[in-house]
């Protein structure tokens, strides 16, 4: 089992900066305004042959004045709780602060290996902040530049004096050298995109303030996330690994997303951003939203942005609770979905109340019938009976005088379900006669509430030369 090192340190100091360095992916937001982290997030990192799980956490206030600063102090606290070992972030070209100086009293309560890292060293500009770490009494401090990736080395051995050697530590062979920063292109959420990934992964989604948080913290029995009236206070991606009844789960809390137009702030584009990637590495989506406002139309957009990605998706409304006349709200809600939302016919609601608890266990019933739907492989000679049968009801249209001849159909990919129609003159076949298609899969398949593929192919001609 890999040991937790938790990085710690007041804010701007460049935590999340080391924290993506040595994850190897620029997974944590890193922005110059102070405070941007606010939960604490967990990565699998390593420098060379050691491996072990980085902890970023908020930065550390010497005297929280909000309920917000004291929530993230909390969070704070519960990394170097359970953390083996810690990393104290200091800015060398600030020098040390009083707020240092107090968390190093802090850190050297907590009775556990305390690794003194100066950050921003790179050049000269950090070599008078470096020789004042040594007054903190934590020992010789590493000087390093998170940005740059220079200083991994002695980090390396500083890593090793404190928890040992890496055989000693994982049993598992040792990965390939990391703490090296990607490209802006290799953006992650820490989400399995190619291989067949071990845990469902589950993103949440929505409006700010629609509950997501409250939704999370609900689900895995835990305040592991940062929960409050005020609008966005989550700003990552946040992945929590979880357990559904034996099935390995990852969930994702993520920022509200507001419309396209209102988004104006550096910040809130990157918290999007981040978002926007977890849904694409998603399994199943869940959008939820707030019973007393409805379905709104930055909702449908979410929606539609999550099919056009080819995720499941399950709606989630919450605070049923203080909902009057429930018949009246599904029905304005089912009527929206109707008319706003046919690319996905058939999508679970589930009403529910985050804050109490009541009826949540159906939100995940919803999202493992929907993964499954997802996953779904119809065999190629009940689909071609089906296809035989459709043509028959509703033959294709004529072209040109000639009618269309539609071959076969075939299933070409799960995930969301993908299926390839043979035709001679494929690319006559009108839009709508294909979406008379999807419909057909949907219904006669139980497709409900995932997206539908249908691609158009023409057999080659074997008798046309081509030279």
């Amino acid at each position: 089992m890999r040991p937790k090192v938790a990085i710690v340190g007041r804010p701007n100091v460049g935590k999340s900066t080391l924290f993506n360095r040595l994850i190897g992916l620029r997974q944590a937001i890193v922005h110059d305004r102070p405070g941007v982290t606010r939960d604490r997030r967990y990565g699998a990192a390593g420098i060379a042959d050691f491996e072990f799980e980085a902890i970023d956490t908020a930065g550390y206030e010497d005297t929280p004045d909000s309920q917000l600063e004291q929530a993230m102090q909390a969070q704070t606290a519960r990394a170097l709780a359970e953390a083996d070992a810690i990393m104290l972030l200091i800015d060398a070209r600030a020098g040390i602060t009083p707020v240092d100086s107090q968390f190093a009293e802090e850190v050297r309560r907590a009775e556990k290996p305390v690794i003194l890292v100066a950050n921003k060293c790179e050049g000269r500009a950090g070599q008078p902040g470096l020789l004042e770490a040594f007054s903190l009494g934590l020992g010789d401090p590493i000087p390093v530049s998170a940005e740059h990736g220079e200083g991994m080395g002695d980090l390396y051995d500083a890593l090793v004096e404190a928890l040992g050697r890496p055989e000693d530590l994982v049993e598992a062979p040792v990965a390939e050298p990391s703490a090296t920063m990607p490209d802006e292109a290799e953006t992650s959420v820490d989400l399995d995109v190619e291989a067949e990934p071990k845990a469902l992964q589950i993103v949440i989604v929505g409006r700010p303030n629609v509950g997501k948080s409250t939704l999370l913290n609900r689900l895995v029995d835990e305040e592991r996330v940062i929960t409050g009236a005020m609008p966005g206070l989550t700003r990552d991606a946040i992945a929590v690994d979880w357990e559904y009844q034996g099935r390995p789960v990852r969930l994702i809390d993520t920022a509200g997303m507001r419309r396209r137009a209102r988004v104006s702030d550096s910040l809130e584009r990157l918290s999007v951003g981040d978002t926007n990637r977890a849904i694409r590495f998603a399994h199943v989506v869940v959008l939820m939203i707030d019973a007393i406002e409805g379905l709104e139309k930055q909702d449908l957009a979410i929606a539609r942005m999550v099919e056009e990605e080819g995720r499941a998706l399950v709606l989630a409304v919450n605070k049923w609770d203080a909902v009057k006349d429930r018949e009246a709200t599904l029905q304005r809600i089912s009527d929206r979905l109707e008319t706003s939302l046919a690319q996905l016919r058939g999508i679970r609601v589930v009403t529910f109340s985050a804050l109490t608890g009541h009826r949540v266990e159906r939100l995940m019933q919803a999202v493992t019938q929907v993964y499954d739907t997802w996953n779904i492989r119809v065999p190629t000679g009940r689909l071609n009976r089906w296809f035989s049968a459709l043509q028959e009801a509703h033959p294709p249209p004529l072209v040109a005088g000639r009618r269309l001849k539609l071959r076969y159909i075939t299933q070409i990919k799960r995930r969301p379900p993908t299926f390839a129609v043979f035709s001679a003159r494929a690319g006559s076949l009108p839009t709508a006669y294909v979406r008379y298609l999807i419909n057909g899969l949907r219904q006669d398949f139980q497709l409900d509430g995932v997206p539908i593929r249908v691609v158009l192919r023409q057999p080659e001609n074997p008798y046309v030369d081509e030279d």
